[in-house]
């Protein structure tokens, strides 16, 4: 294996930065996608439009993270058998990737077509970007195959070490979505629909150009078109995405209750929080950077039996994500009307969208912490783990901290968006608390494994 790709040996340090900037890279572009889209909407749109496009695509995330969250079975595997040297097994795992998300792929298509108007309705979309908020839930549903198809090819790579093909892959499409947005929106006046058109053709337009790429690759596995089938490592990655994938479905969700929460009060918190979960996007990719970061370093030195090197791996991540984040923190909560202005010229929407801001802010630092410990348990294949935690924050903090500051008269956005760094806080209580009970369970383990080593 090559030895840039190998996370093994080498200062660990020096492998992480340099796998996590592609990985950073690809989500600041990817992010670029909804920043964009609500970018040239708030310019040449209207109101309704920029409500359209936060409520629609909030749906459209829940899909785009619940995929992401299943295919990370797919990285945590390969960096897994990498580690182990056993590299001819990853091309039945990409047989039956493709396999199942082809069909999958279908399924979601058909669900959003019929389904759109029903989910704007259940989103409380506010009254004249209803009709608005299907539109784009239906336009971007009909091409729901080309954004599964993107994040699986990312999360092949990632696991093989190599964050470097999905930055150029989403450089692509980012580049491709700019174009269509202009053009559609700005030029062509087509408002939310625009909007839709311009992400679906950049994703598709990426997914074909980096096909082309992949063929032209020295791979350090063989594939075979008969390994497209269903076949146990199917299963294999499924058990390990499926935890995750739930936890992302329902994290996600618990998001789109807010939306629909904040959507009560008035089309201006509609818009204001829309544009504030643009910004969000930008706060939280040093975190996510860091999770899929930390799931490849740590499988890898898993499969090889590095426990030592896999617990530095995560205590890295911390310290320098917490780092960086203090200052994306600190430009949230003192900037976010100057932030909210590149989106949008109404004084009320600004107003709303910084004020939301102001109690996120601090999601920023803990975050980065929270995400270390979920890459960690990640590349451990403690998915399962990962999903309980998920679903505590959620349920017991989340959601109810949520529902109570916007039901409460003359609601504030702050005291909404301090809903998340609390929640984050419980997530890492547990995490820590988990953290000293898988430890000592692991040197127990290593302590027979040895003990056995002698006694044969």
């Amino acid at each position: 294996m090559d030895e840039k790709f190998d996370f093994t040996r080498g200062s660990i340090l020096g492998k992480m930065i340099k796998f996590m900037v592609p990985v950073f890279g690809a989500l600041v572009l990817q992010a670029m996608y909804g920043a964009v889209d609500m970018w040239v909407v708030g310019r040449f749109g209207t109101t309704a439009g920029i409500s359209a496009v936060s409520t629609g695509s909030s749906i459209i995330n829940l899909v785009t993270f619940t995929i992401c969250g299943l295919s990370m079975g797919i990285t945590v595997l390969i960096g897994r058998y990498i580690g182990e040297g056993k590299n001819h097994r990853i091309g039945k795992i990409i047989g039956g990737v493709i396999y199942f998300f082809a069909i999958l792929s279908v399924i979601l298509t058909v669900f959003m077509l019929i389904f759109a108007d029903r989910l704007a309705v259940l989103m409380q979309a506010p009254k004249g970007a209803e009709s608005l908020t299907a539109l784009y839930v239906r336009i971007c549903g009909g091409g729901i195959v080309f954004i599964i198809a993107y994040n699986v090819i990312s999360s092949i790579f990632r696991g093989m070490g190599n964050s470097r093909l999905p930055l150029l892959f989403v450089a692509i499409a980012c580049g491709v979505n700019v174009v269509g947005d202009l053009l559609f929106v700005a030029v062509f006046h087509m408002n939310v629909a625009g909007a839709a058109l311009a992400t679906i053709l950049a994703q598709a337009v990426s997914v074909i150009l980096s096909l082309m790429i992949i063929r032209k690759q020295k791979l350090p596995f063989g594939f075979h078109k008969t390994d497209i089938r269903f076949s146990k490592e199917v299963r294999k990655f499924l058990v390990l995405g499926a935890p995750i994938a739930l936890q992302e479905l329902l994290t996600n969700a618990s998001f789109l209750a807010l939306c629909a929460f904040v959507n009560k009060l008035d089309m201006d918190a509609s818009a204001g929080y829309g544009i504030a979960q643009k910004i969000v996007s930008f706060v939280m990719l040093v975190p996510s950077a860091l999770m899929q970061s930390m799931a490849s370093m740590v499988a890898q030195n898993v499969g090889a039996g590095k426990e030592k090197r896999a617990r530095q791996s995560m205590l890295y991540g911390m310290a320098v994500g917490a780092a960086v984040g203090v200052v994306i923190g600190m430009a949230s909560f003192f900037f976010g009307d100057i932030l909210a202005g590149l989106f949008t010229k109404d004084p009320a929407v600004i107003v709303r969208a910084a004020e939301y801001l102001k109690g996120f802010s601090p999601e920023a630092v803990v975050t980065c912490i929270l995400f270390s410990f979920i890459g960690y348990y990640n590349g451990h294949e403690k998915t399962v783990f990962v999903m309980a935690q998920g679903l505590a924050q959620t349920c017991l903090v989340r959601l109810p901290m949520s529902y109570y500051m916007s039901s409460r008269n003359n609601a504030s956005l702050a005291e909404i968006g301090l809903a998340a760094p609390t929640a984050t806080v419980f997530g890492i209580i547990l995490c820590s608390i988990y953290f000293l009970v898988l430890n000592k369970t692991i040197k127990i383990e290593e302590k027979e494994r040895i003990r056995n080593e002698k006694e044969c």
